[in-house]
């Protein structure tokens, strides 16, 4: 069941407005715990889960054919309600962007990132981590997660940094910078929805 919270967005003009949280864009660099959030997020809200590599990518690793891909992430959106957790590519970001009333960026230090792929890494030597495809391959993927971290934090990072911004006003916006922004405003989501 989706329990649907109405929150308090900062005065625009002097007027509050009311947001609604139904549709929900986690994203941000590898290994920021965009995964985590999206859970604790899910089991709070409701909302149903969808993770991208789960449509990008088969069980085992192989990628999804990009049609393929774009028709999966196509009629995702279309959903009323979901809270999709990750990247794709720039283009189905922007629009899962557009399409979702809520916006959580999370950006961290950059060493912060390369120990969480570090300790994924070291969880998926005991089991396959969570919200990963079956069998996906824990080196190639850990290797790869280790290579974007920098590009990511060159060129993506700060485009997420002024999508933000410039959805600030017209979305609810999360930009969470450390462990500590994460835990709080997981804790205020489950306020809301206790209060509501």
């Amino acid at each position: 069941m989706t329990r649907t919270r109405r929150f308090v967005a900062p005065a625009l003009c002097g007027v509050v407005t009311l947001r609604v949280m139904k549709r929900v864009a986690v994203f941000g660099n590898a290994g920021g715990g965009k995964s985590t959030l999206a859970r604790q997020l899910a089991a709070i809200t409701g909302l149903p889960l969808r993770v991208i590599d789960q449509l990008q990518f088969k069980e085992g690793g192989a990628a999804v054919p990009q049609d393929e891909y774009l028709k999966l992430h196509r009629d995702l959106l279309a959903q009323e309600n979901w809270i999709i957790d990750g990247y794709g590519d720039t283009t189905t970001l922007l629009e899962r962007c557009s399409a979702a009333d809520t916006l959580i960026h999370i950006d961290l230090s950059l060493p912060i990132h390369y120990w969480w792929v570090t300790k994924r890494l070291i969880k998926g030597l005991l089991a396959d981590p969570e919200g990963w495809p079956k069998d996906s391959p824990l080196w190639s993927s850990t290797i790869s997660s280790y290579r974007v971290i920098q590009r990511c934090n060159r060129y993506l990072t700060p485009r997420y940094r002024q999508l933000v911004i410039e959805m600030a006003a017209l979305k609810r916006v999360a930009h969470l910078r450390s462990p500590r922004e994460m835990v709080e405003f997981l804790n205020n989501v489950r306020n809301d929805f206790q209060i509501g």
